[in-house]
């Protein structure tokens, strides 16, 4: 198992190592396996152009997430990028820190992976609730 964080842009994650524990946890608590997971930390414009390329989508985002396994019964290799350009605006919108921005995008990402959806206003719910007790039990 491995989860590796690739700055494109530079960002300050302490206490790297208790993250991707905390990570590779929430897998194993949603009962999936994970092979590997790499965060990449991009700008807006770069994330805007794979969610030009890939998504068709023409608007920035915080976060696209990309399974990559190769079934989905198998163990869940994976992509998240982030904006951080985006995390830094959402924080400030939201009234939060940076840091706690940036650790629910990244839970929101793995909780994707773990199944979790984000379209409906139930997903939705669920999907908020679910990041709040990552936010709570990761006690940043």
């Amino acid at each position: 198992m491995a989860i590796v964080f690739h700055e494109l842009v530079p960002v300050k994650v302490k206490e790297r190592r208790r993250l991707k524990d905390f990570l590779y946890s929430l897998f194993l608590k949603e009962g999936k396996k994970l092979n590997n997971l790499n965060i990449i930390f991009c700008s807006d414009e770069y994330l805007l152009d794979i969610n030009r390329q890939h998504l068709k989508h023409d608007f920035y985002t915080d976060i696209i997430t990309f399974d990559l396994s190769e079934n989905t019964k198998g163990p869940t290799s994976a992509e998240l990028y982030i904006s951080i350009d985006r995390v830094k605006d959402n924080a400030i919108s939201l009234r939060t820190t940076f840091i706690n921005e940036l650790h629910r995008v990244m839970f929101h990402g793995a909780l994707h992976l773990c199944g979790y959806g984000d379209k409906s206003k139930k997903d939705i719910a669920i999907m908020r609730s679910k990041e709040d007790e990552c936010i709570s039990l990761y006690r940043l």
